[in-house]
């Protein structure tokens, strides 16, 4: 039973030092604790059977260094928001490009040739399609 927690405290304590290096540091925090609950328990079951704690001190030292790192990061990091300007005369450029498009459009050259076979079909809601649409 010791050895499971050691093995879930260390699993976790590693997810957590992983995404406490990446750009989502902030979600680090819920692997860290639950990586701390798994290194109490198996601390109190190395105390009672007075075995070896060198691997829960492992869960506490990845631990610590993922809370740290990720402590750091939220503190100390800070979000730069960029030019907007530039970004709304792109906007409106692609609105202006888009409305040419659209205006430049002939819809007269589309042609919707529908059948009066096809039409009395898409009127009566008939499940069964016409003879003439399945051959094409």
């Amino acid at each position: 039973m010791r050895s499971l927690f050691i093995i879930l405290g260390i699993v976790a304590a590693a997810l957590s030092l992983i995404l406490s290096v990446t750009p989502l540091s902030k979600i680090a925090f819920l692997p860290a604790a639950v990586a701390l609950i798994f290194g109490f328990i198996a601390f109190y079951m190395s105390k009672e059977k007075k075995m070896p704690k060198k691997s829960v001190q492992l869960i506490f030292l990845l631990t610590a260094i993922s809370l740290i790192l990720t402590t750091y990061k939220s503190i100390f990091q800070t979000v730069e928001v960029g030019n907007l300007d530039e970004l709304e005369l792109k906007e409106e450029a692609s609105m202006k490009d888009s409305k040419e498009i659209l205006e430049d459009l002939d819809l007269d050259e589309i042609d919707l040739d529908l059948d009066t076979t096809e039409l009395d079909f898409l009127e009566n809601d008939n499940p069964r399609e016409p003879e003439e649409l399945v051959d094409q």
